[in-house]
């Protein structure tokens, strides 16, 4: 062997014994220095998912007195497993545990048995001090598992706004309402190595870094007031039993949505009992309907505001209209005969009064002024899948459809697309974008309060003002003939009553209806617009007889409740 061959083999020799060292190192820092973690981490994976370790920030509510009370939250879960591998003496094991838990002794005795099952659950939803004294035990193959759990404290309470949250390739991430619409804000990093046996005693769900992306959303949501019309939901429900029924109350100067609920509706808390998961949807910003009536005073307004008519307008009312070989009428088909007034058309309902009024505003300005509504597009509120409504007619050339969209038919809306839209009459003119949501603040410490929207100036002022002049007399006098005025308060109100479409058919069915009513107070200086709807309710066919007393309720409540000053 020359020099060359002997230099290059005590180099090979000096490499092999380096990367025998670092491999002997490794080992060491593997077996010794790190054995504990790397070995909790291994008894991790047959416990729970990393999902069962998320973050997530909480939705808030804004009472009336300036708190804000918790809507949903993180609260803590903790369960009791075994891994039977582990267990070196059953008996004594059980005994142990038996002075904290019910368990049936033979049943563990039976499990403990299996010499090569890793994870058997022992108990689920622990009391914390008993989890806590289970884990001073340190009993060998018994372990305590805790587990982060989104937490609604209200049950029901606004949980079509809320939403609920799911798990998807164990990720944790809304699903629904809020908590899908402002993902982006609520969910947080999460350590997925964090070990959940070392942390027990620790709160591992709060961050103690600041994040400037991620933090709570507080609501516009009061939650007196949401539990308040929630109840007359619900009662209003057992009377008249409606496939559906809703309500949105709204600060119409700022857009703020102060109440908004539906039935049927459901406890985010527990959804692994729902029979039918379309529940879970919105229907106050996913459902379209024809909203009948209450589209009237939008009629009026833009027949005012274009200079068709005026408050001294009259008409022939001949009870019934033929336009493009389709025959509509007034609710009884009745004629109110010459020299007609505006105002009853407001007072008594009258279609033929509104389609007159919207043939003589024409096609033209008709639809400009319905599209500046927001009509056909969605009003950009926190809730997903919004939908933009169904208004096809809007395009059409044909008189029929204008006339018919006129009193609220041939033309489907969301019912806080409607809000928005009569908003404007409760706003000096003025449409304004409803909003759940009014600041967030964030992780980091900082807080950014969302400020509304700048409101469209789609109505004069002075046409807004003469509207609600016949809305008030129609609620002073023609409501159930003048028993629902309020002698200090000005209301401006207004019914609707309008056919269900059969889609099969596709033609209205003759028995069912959507009540819907629309109320907004002080009229002058409006504090609440108030919208209230049910799909198909029993015994009646009327929104007269169905939401009038629940109006009237909702009204004196928040009157009450806000201390509204009298404004007459």
């Amino acid at each position: 062997m020359n020099s060359k061959q002997r230099f290059r083999a005590r180099l090979i020799l000096i490499g092999i014994v380096v990367a025998a060292c670092g491999l002997g190192i490794t080992l060491y820092g593997l077996q010794i220095t790190h054995g504990s973690e790397y070995a909790a981490k291994a008894q991790k994976q047959y416990v729970k998912p990393v999902s069962a370790l998320f973050d997530r920030g909480s939705l808030l509510f804004s009472a009336k007195d300036g708190t804000h009370p918790t809507a949903a939250t993180l609260t803590s879960n903790y369960s009791i497993y075994m891994s039977p591998k582990l267990i070196k003496d059953p008996q004594n094991t059980y005994q142990a545990l038996s002075e904290y838990l019910k368990i049936d002794r033979d049943q563990f005795i039976q499990k403990a048995m299996r010499a090569n099952d890793p994870y058997e659950e022992l108990s689920k939803k622990t009391d914390v001090t008993v989890a806590q004294s289970i884990s001073a035990l340190k009993l060998t193959g018994i372990g305590v598992n805790k587990e982060a759990v989104r937490s609604y404290p209200g049950g029901t309470l606004a949980s079509h706004t809320l939403g609920i949250i799911g798990e998807s390739n164990g990720t944790i991430e809304g699903r629904y309402g809020l908590e899908r619409a402002y993902e982006n804000i609520l969910s947080r990093p999460q350590d997925t190595s964090t070990n959940v046996f070392a942390q027990l005693f620790t709160n591992i769900y709060d961050s103690s870094d600041g994040d400037s992306s991620h933090g709570d959303v507080v609501t516009t949501i009061e939650p007196t007031v949401q539990a308040f019309l929630e109840k007359i939901l619900a009662k209003t429900a057992v009377q008249w039993k409606p496939e559906e029924i809703g309500g949105i109350i709204m600060d119409p100067k700022t857009g703020d949505i102060i109440a908004m609920a539906a039935l049927p509706d459901f406890d985010p808390n527990n959804i692994s009992t729902l029979k039918d998961v379309s529940v879970l949807s919105n229907p106050l910003a996913e459902h379209a309907y024809e909203m009948g009536s209450i589209m009237k005073p939008l009629t009026i307004a833009t027949g005012l505001d274009t200079g068709a008519i005026t408050t001294a307008f009259t008409y022939d009312d001949t009870g019934t209209m033929t336009l493009n070989g389709k025959k509509f009428s007034n609710f009884d088909g009745k004629a109110r005969g010459p020299h007609t007034p505006v105002q009853e058309i407001l007072s008594q309902s009258l279609n033929i009064g509104a389609a007159t009024v919207a043939l003589k505003i024409g096609k033209d300005d008709f639809v400009k002024y319905f599209t500046s509504f927001g009509f056909g597009t969605k009003t950009g509120i926190e809730q997903p899948n919004e939908t933009a409504g169904l208004v096809s007619n809007l395009k059409s050339a044909r008189d029929v459809e204008i006339a018919t969209m006129s009193f609220g038919q041939g033309i489907a809306l969301s019912p806080i697309a409607i809000v928005r839209a009569l908003g404007s009459l409760a706003n000096q003119g003025k449409l304004i974008k409803p909003r759940l949501v009014d600041e967030i603040d964030y992780m980091d410490g900082t807080k950014k309060t969302l400020m509304p929207e700048p409101a469209v100036q789609v109505f004069k002022q002075k046409s807004v003002e003469d509207v609600t002049r016949m809305l008030v007399r129609a609620v002073d006098e023609a409501l159930r003939k003048g028993q629902f005025k309020m002698e200090h308060y000005s209301v401006a109100a207004k019914t609707g009553t309008a056919q269900i479409a059969d889609p099969t058919t596709k033609t209205y069915y003759a028995d069912r209806y959507l009540h819907s009513f629309v109320a907004y107070f002080p009229a002058y200086d409006p504090k609440f617009i108030m919208f209230l709807y049910q799909k198909y309710p029993k015994s009646t066919q009327y929104a007269s007889d169905t939401l009038v007393e629940p109006f009237s309720e909702l009204t004196k409540f928040l009157i009450d409740y806000y201390n509204v000053p009298p404004d007459r």
